[in-house]
């Protein structure tokens, strides 16, 4: 029992983690019907600039490490919001009547320039977060040791969740966001300004996935620039067993797959992780093909 939920919290803190990104993709679909394909690198993005933040610009040494990784927290979300706003404006709106085919191969053309860019300032080898920015304490909590970190983890995936829902379902901002999605044209007879909330989507959901990014980079303390490959693959993985375009089911799909994952790894081997997860998302779609909880909308790209 003291391994099930061992593997049950790495499960919540990886699962959230997907959910953060998994956010990101779900929105753009939700509003243009359109997978980012370039999302995955923008979670790159923030992992590598949290990085530089905290070592480079020496805010570590500046304020302390709770008080830095904070601060840096919040300047990654922004940066890689303005990421997602510039790619926006720059890739997909000029293509915005063009049809899908073309928004697809510009994500497409994005995520290769995103991820060779990382690359070529950085450098391919992988780095490591210092481990004085990583919180060394346990919490004895029902009879487990459990790492600080991993609670930190869960506890900050699931405020931003809230937050995100709570901003979404009960604000006049979130009001126009749901509109648009179901119906953009109308949403604009209606005095709604569709690209205002399209670059809106854009900010929040790279802000997002660069806030997880750097939290991967924590958690594990490692990263690499073909990161954003596999995580996307996942979060992507996420929005679709939840439901594509649903926001409470990209929530659900992330910490789903990553509890999945997690017991996978601990009773069975962690070679199998992923197809035991693959698998299990495989039997939910024959059963329910629009995921758990469906998508918002009909079109499917």
């Amino acid at each position: 029992m003291e391994q099930f939920f061992q593997q049950l919290l790495n499960g919540l803190a990886v699962g959230g983690i997907y959910a953060l990104v998994a956010l990101g993709y779900t929105m753009v679909y939700g509003v243009m019907k359109l997978i980012n394909f370039a999302h995955g690198d923008i979670f790159t993005i923030g992992a590598y600039l949290g990085l530089s933040l905290l070592v480079s610009c020496n805010i570590a040494g500046l304020l302390g490490p709770m008080a830095a990784v904070l601060s840096v927290f919040v300047m990654v979300a922004l940066l890689t919001a303005l990421v997602g706003y510039l790619l926006e404006r720059v890739a997909y709106r000029p293509l915005r009547n063009a049809g899908r085919l073309s928004a697809v191969v510009s994500a497409l053309g994005a995520s290769i320039f995103f991820q060779n860019a990382v690359m070529l300032i950085y450098g391919a080898r992988f780095y490591v977060y210092p481990d004085f920015l990583r919180p060394n304490f346990t919490v004895h909590l029902w009879g487990l040791d459990i790492p600080g970190i991993r609670l930190l983890v869960i506890g900050a995936t699931v405020a931003l969740m809230l937050a995100l829902s709570a901003f979404i379902q009960r604000t006049r901002t979130g009001a126009a966001i749901r509109a648009v999605a179901i119906d953009p044209g109308a949403a604009q007879l209606m005095g709604i300004n569709v690209d205002r909330i399209i670059s809106l989507v854009f900010l929040i959901g790279p802000g997002l996935g660069g806030a997880a990014g750097l939290m991967v980079g924590i958690y594990y303390g490692q990263i690499d620039f073909t990161m954003g490959w596999s995580y996307g693959l996942k979060a992507f993985t996420a929005a679709i067993l939840g439901g594509i375009g649903n926001i409470p089911g990209a929530m659900l799909g992330g910490l789903l797959l990553g509890v999945i994952e997690a017991l996978a790894a601990g009773y069975v081997a962690m070679a199998w992780k992923d197809a035991i997860a693959f698998f299990v998302l495989i039997l939910i779609l024959i059963i329910r093909p629009t995921g758990i909880l469906g998508e918002r909308t009909a079109d499917k790209l």
